[in-house]
């Protein structure tokens, strides 16, 4: 027994006849019978008591099709507060998104859905550094590490494991490093923030954590610059997971000492304020950790994550 059974025993109540139901359904009069038949064997009693030419209700279908009709009306309610719900995702999203991040995976992903939701519009602001919601046209920012204000309010997307990362040209001409230690030698690729060089690289391996001061003569404060640089072979970046997924995919840059994985951070989705959670944020948010999830279980999958943590964590919201 089905609902689109129910809905033909309605439509026969309705009508007094298999024939007439069937045709206001558009379906051969054979396909309205068996579905009667199934809802009665179903139930285990007659909701019809039939005669050559007439067909009336039995006492058990004057009993049960008027709360059967009920019900089917609650769940086409239901439906079409779905529809309407979808329907109303609308509004323009106002973002903030780091460079690497933002270019190559985020705005892709609203692209598909703006094409699902045409009443969103979108508002994006492509920076590394840190949003000011009092000065900057955004209603939200998507950031690695989680939010130090607490005032803000956000929904954690998941775990993003990082790596240290090479092109196999570079490790051929310098050498792979088999220990922290062994980075001496090596020509760094720093992303920067407020002129400052993230040139301290931390490693962990178990209970184990080394740091080492690199030294490098590439240094910006655009992250997608510096996956640039290392994916033209000029030194070693720590890169996320998500930023440089395309090309360990492809072959174009190795994951180097994966035994001794570099902190794992938090890709948050923050708000200014709880009023400015709005059901396109919401829908933001959900797309975001499908897509993000993907990403890492296919490189997982690959055998790229190898020491790290690599499947994202349940979002959390505050």
């Amino acid at each position: 027994m089905t609902f689109d059974d129910l809905t033909v025993v309605l439509k026969v109540a309705e009508f007094r006849n298999i024939t007439a139901a069937a045709t206001s359904l558009d379906m051969r009069p054979a396909t309205a019978s068996a579905a009667v038949k199934r809802v009665e064997q179903t139930l285990g009693v007659e909701l019809f008591v039939r005669s050559t030419r007439h067909l009336r209700l039995s006492a058990a279908g004057e009993k049960y099709l008027p709360q059967c009709e009920q019900a089917l009306a609650l769940l086409d309610e239901a439906q079409q507060n779905i529809r309407s719900g979808e329907e109303a995702v609308a509004g323009e999203i106002r973002l903030s998104v780091s460079s690497d991040l933002g270019r190559n995976r985020v705005v892709p992903w609203i692209d598909q859905l703006m094409t699902s939701h045409p009443g969103l519009g979108l508002r994006v602001q492509i920076t590394d550094s840190n949003v000011d919601f009092f000065r900057d046209s955004v209603d939200m920012a998507l950031r690695y590490g989680s939010p130090d204000d607490s005032n803000l309010y956000g929904f954690k997307i998941c775990d993003i494991p990082r790596l240290l990362c090479a092109t196999p040209s570079y490790l051929s001409e310098h050498g792979t490093p088999a220990h922290p230690h062994d980075l001496a030698n090596h020509n760094g690729l720093f992303y920067q923030l407020q002129d400052i060089p993230y040139d301290l690289w931390t490693f962990k391996r178990g209970d184990e954590e080394f740091r080492v001061k690199m030294k490098g003569n590439r240094a910006s404060n655009d992250g997608d610059l510096v996956r640039r640089w290392c994916v033209a072979g000029h030194g070693l970046a720590v890169k996320s997971c998500l930023d440089i997924s395309d090309d360990l995919l492809a072959g174009r840059v190795v994951n180097v000492m994966p035994e001794y994985a570099p902190p794992v951070s938090e890709l948050w989705l923050i708000c200014p304020t709880r009023q400015s959670i709005t059901p396109a944020v919401r829908l933001l948010r959900d797309a975001l950790k499908e897509h993000c999830q993907d990403i890492i279980q296919m490189m997982n999958h690959e055998g790229m994550l190898s020491g790290q943590n690599p499947l994202p964590s349940p979002g959390s919201g505050r």
